[in-house]
């Protein structure tokens, strides 16, 4: 009886642990509740970086920067802004929202807010105070944009254990897109050569921010000269080094190399530094403290940069798109850029980053360099729309303040006057269309009262109704010919509709990419979703695109 019990127990045994799964599968099988994500989320934009110069200088750009995203990432090559007011403010908005003016608020750098009855910055915040020094260039937060961005769907999603930072040399460049929620934003100001913030994040500047502020970089850059990075002729890319149409810079008489940075009587000391590849670098330098200080990418959840470089813009609008400043530019650039990028290699790990570029607007070729090729193009006065409005609108009404301000190639009209006067809108658009359609190289006049009933393609359409804003937007659009500027003689700018100020890079590389490329026609306001798809969260608040799934791997 023994001997039979002592079998039936062995027996049972055996057959149970027959029965049960292997110990070892439970213990190596990975956590199905737990996603795996970048460590650090890097957000560039190249301040009017048209998506041309990706190519057109492409051979003369290193492995390790723009080439490293294109040739190793996934490149939206017809990525497009889809809204009419290609300024920066409102591109760093929809980069990083997915949004568009009419709903995020940034229809301008400036614009008049109906509300106050005055112009209004895009970051101004009079209510909170500057942080790094005495002065007023940090009365700026993101209080005036409407909706969330990347980073505060990142904040959101971790209970704010997610670090985000903005930086930049141009506030808005800082501010926006690193949203309301961000552990700070800092940008540069000229006047002492300091990266500030505003209490709007904190009360005092962190240590390392004091430790790389005391470096005095500004001081070292403003006493060197901008000299080119290749010999003339090798810049090949760009016309010769000295061209009618490119401004002088201040204390100069010619438009050429080498540039010495003179400060003007009364002037921001370190101002000439931002139209110099030296802002760029002081921007790279900045960053890299900000990964060592603020030690991105090492915690337990998704960390998030928000990275703008602003001097090629300053160069653009000074030298234009053919210059061989601006080649030069990019060549540095794609130097710093490079540096980031290894030194995330370093202390994130290969693959363990994700980052993204962009471009807040294009820009136009200079009139003058236009007009060489025998291409439409042409420079009027800023403030001739404006007197022809005032002038037409008295000579229809009496005297008055018909018009509040003409900005962003926009009419604003004076709303409370013309009911006081029983006068409808319609009526106003159809005397100043007839009248401002005889001026030099205006295409249209556009009602954005009543998009619905203008002759226009459905891309243009959509453009001008993705930027009305009820309190923000003004009443009517002013659409200039192709190539024409107002108020600028030398140089360049941007803010219209057209290709060469809508089409934008968009590259995204790293964790969770799948290389390759795309000729659809994307937009702006994809990005961010394709960002927040890679990290499993939900879209910005205002995003109104859709992720690019072609760059996300499966």
């Amino acid at each position: 009886m023994r001997l039979r019990s002592i079998y039936l127990l062995f027996s049972f045994v055996a057959v149970t642990a027959f029965a049960q799964p292997k110990k070892s599968a439970t213990v190596t099988r990975k956590d199905p509740t737990s996603l795996a994500r970048p460590k650090l989320v890097v957000g560039i934009v190249v301040d009017q970086m048209r998506y041309d110069y990706l190519y057109r200088y492409y051979n003369k750009f290193g492995k390790g920067g723009f080439r490293r995203l294109m040739d190793g990432g996934f490149n939206a090559r017809n990525n497009h802004y889809h809204y009419a007011a290609t300024y920066t403010g409102p591109g760093h908005a929809a980069i990083y929202t997915g949004s568009a003016p009419a709903l995020n608020g940034i229809v301008g750098n400036d614009f008049y807010e109906r509300n106050i009855g005055r112009l209004m910055y895009c970051a101004e915040d009079t209510t909170v105070s500057s942080v790094g020094n005495t002065g007023t260039a940090g009365k700026m937060s993101p209080r005036n944009l409407l909706v969330t961005t990347i980073g505060d769907q990142l904040k959101l999603a971790t209970d704010g254990r997610a670090k985000v930072v903005g930086i930049a040399l141009k506030d808005r460049g800082a501010i926006l897109p690193a949203g309301h929620a961000a552990d700070a934003a800092y940008w540069f100001d000229s006047k002492d050569g300091n990266f500030i913030s505003s209490t709007f994040y904190q009360k005092e500047l962190p240590k390392w921010v004091q430790d790389f502020n005391a470096r005095k970089l500004p001081e070292q850059f403003i006493t060197q000269k901008w000299e080119p990075t290749l010999a003339l002729d090798q810049y090949t890319e760009s016309t010769v080094d000295d061209e009618p149409y490119e401004s002088v810079l201040a204390g100069e008489t010619k438009s050429v190399f080498p540039h010495a940075f003179v400060v003007q009587a009364g002037g921001l000391k370190y101002e000439p530094l931002r139209t110099s590849p030296y802002g760029d670098q002081i921007t790279k330098e900045f960053a890299l403290a900000a990964i060592k200080g603020e030690q991105l990418g090492q915690h337990d959840v998704t960390d998030m940069l928000c990275l703008s470089f602003s001097s090629p813009d300053y160069i653009g609008h000074a030298f234009g798109t053919h210059a061989i400043e601006t080649e030069d530019n990019y060549i540095r650039l794609d130097r710093q850029l490079t540096d980031i990028f290894t030194q995330l290699d370093a202390t994130v790990g290969k693959g363990e980053w994700l980052a993204f570029l962009s471009a807040d607007h294009g820009v136009v070729d200079a009139p003058g360099f236009l007009q060489q090729y025998r291409i439409p193009a042409g420079i009027k006065s800023y403030g001739a729309i404006g007197e022809v409005v005032k002038s037409t609108l008295e000579k229809a009404y009496g005297p008055g303040q018909w018009m509040l301000s003409y900005f962003n190639q926009q009419i604003y009209l004076n709303h409370s006057l013309l009911t006081e006067k029983k006068i409808a809108i319609q009526q106003v658009y159809e005397i100043l269309q007839a009248e401002l359609l005889k001026q030099t190289a205006v295409v249209n006049v556009i009602n954005l009262h009543n998009l619905g009933a203008e002759a226009l393609p459905e891309l243009q359409a959509n453009l001008f109704k993705n930027v009305y804003h009820p309190n923000r937007s003004g009443d009517f659009y002013v659409l200039q010919a192709p190539g024409w500027l107002e108020g600028r003689n030398k140089g360049t700018t941007h803010g219209t509709v057209y290709a060469y100020d809508t089409h934008v890079p968009f590259l995204v590389y790293g964790w969770g990419v799948k290389p390759g490329q795309t000729l659809r026609r994307t937009h702006v306001h994809d990005i961010a979703p394709t960002i927040t798809a890679l990290l499993h969260l939900l879209e910005p608040s205002g995003c109104i695109g859709n992720p690019v799934e072609e760059a996300i791997a499966k």
